[in-house]
């Protein structure tokens, strides 16, 4: 079949790759439909070193189930399915307690002989684990929606979740990608009654509008921080959602955030030193958030794509085949995509 490797930084092929085979009994083949490339899949592409071993790329992906392992159960060939970022077996202690990301048997795409997500199909081990049942037809339009349960949805909601969001709370997101638009689709489906977005980029920002932020500052830094606090009259923010993984947006988050308040970060960190030291102590500022347990959130959150209520897929603004995948991720690269939907 063909994928998407990544031999060094900026150099993604698209290349003939051994066709998924069932190899346990847990096993099962997935004709990929949809796969996209993300915001965390440009960090490897901007630094990775030459290597003689390219991996494959993509952890987002859904599609129909071409033949399952002896012991699946859960679903069945023909059945159109969406992937989690990582795979998980959903039975393991920590599974249990809806941390499928720390799954004691799990792991992600693309390594240690699974296939990733960009590309024609995918060996999914723990399919009973790892897969979620569409209500829907390969041919619906809202395939680019449901898409997003593999990743920035769930990403997005799992930053809102863990800072606290409830009904009347006054909430910032920093970071205006795919991440971050998906954080306000979920601060505003938990009831936040003031959604402030900052981010640059008119067209990502006025989506963020039309998802339900109430304001967006463009400025960064101290300039950012500035504005939130005359927007809040001094005070600064209950609730804040980090959504980039910079360290300069986490410094930005703190400047933000009001005494007392909650900042979530889901960003995947660009950065090894947390910039909270005695000040920030002092402030009892609260730091969560982590590595989104997606697979946890995917049932919670598909009802109200099926109904109508949000459409996350619309972060999705390129789609290309397969076979310019590599076009696909200039486009994100350069910031002329804000994420783009890869089609077999």
């Amino acid at each position: 079949m063909r994928a998407t490797l990544l031999h060094q930084a900026g150099d993604v092929r698209v290349e003939d790759v051994a066709d998924p085979k069932i190899t346990q009994p847990t096993d099962a083949l997935v004709r990929i439909v949809l796969g996209c490339i993300c915001g965390s899949d440009l960090w490897p592409y901007k630094s990775a070193p030459l290597t003689a071993h390219p991996r494959q790329m993509g952890h987002e992906f859904l599609g129909v189930v071409e033949e399952t392992g002896g012991q699946v159960t859960t679903v069945k060939p023909g059945d159109l399915v969406v992937a989690p970022f990582t795979y998980s077996d959903g039975t393991c202690e920590n599974c249990r307690r809806g941390l499928h990301t720390s799954c004691v048997h799990g792991g992600p795409w693309g390594v240690n002989g699974v296939d990733g997500g960009q590309g024609q199909a995918a060996r999914v081990p723990y399919a009973d684990g790892t897969l979620v049942p569409l209500p829907v037809g390969e041919d619906s339009d809202l395939l680019p929606d449901l898409l997003t349960l593999s990743d920035v949805l769930c990403t997005g909601y799992h930053a809102a979740r863990t800072a606290g969001v409830q009904a009347g709370d006054h909430v910032t997101v920093i970071g205006d990608g795919a991440v971050g638009l998906c954080g306000v689709i979920a601060a505003k489906l938990l009831g936040a009654e003031r959604i402030i977005l900052m981010g640059r980029h008119t067209s990502r920002t006025d989506l963020g509008r039309r998802f339900g932020a109430t304001d967006v500052v463009a400025a960064r830094g101290e300039d950012g921080v500035i504005a939130v606090r005359e927007l809040t009259g001094g005070r600064g923010i209950e609730r804040v959602l980090e959504c980039v993984g910079l360290k300069d947006a986490l410094v930005q988050a703190t400047g933000v955030v009001r005494d007392g308040g909650t900042i979530s970060r889901v960003g995947a960190p660009q950065y090894a030193d947390v910039p909270l030291g005695f000040p920030e102590f002092l402030r009892n500022i609260t730091l969560t958030g982590g590595v989104a347990p997606a697979r946890a959130y995917i049932k919670e959150l598909m009802p109200h794509i099926l109904d109508g209520s949000i459409h996350p897929g619309r972060v999705f603004d390129r789609t290309v085949a397969l076979e310019d995948v590599a076009e696909g991720y200039r486009l994100m690269n350069d910031r002329e995509a804000l994420k783009v939907i890869v089609r077999p």
